[in-house]
């Protein structure tokens, strides 16, 4: 079973794109492409799970939900 979350994008000023987890705090990234910020932001997701292992059960994968621009 994936894990599903909703992530914001956003167009950064000076180029690029911050991309963020609103349900999980602190777990922000980035990208010179909107493509490139969800792979990273992915990555980021597992990261800040792993982290959290002792308190948030892990399961298979993450799915990005929804994608609020």
């Amino acid at each position: 079973m994936n894990m599903r979350f909703k992530v914001v994008l956003e167009t950064a000023e000076e180029g690029g794109h911050t991309i963020s987890v609103p349900s999980l705090p602190g777990c922000i990234s980035e990208g010179d492409t909107k493509e490139e910020a969800l792979k990273n932001i992915r990555e980021a997701i597992e990261l800040y799970l792993e982290s959290k292992a002792e308190d948030i059960p892990i399961s298979e994968g993450v799915e990005l939900a929804e994608i609020i621009v």
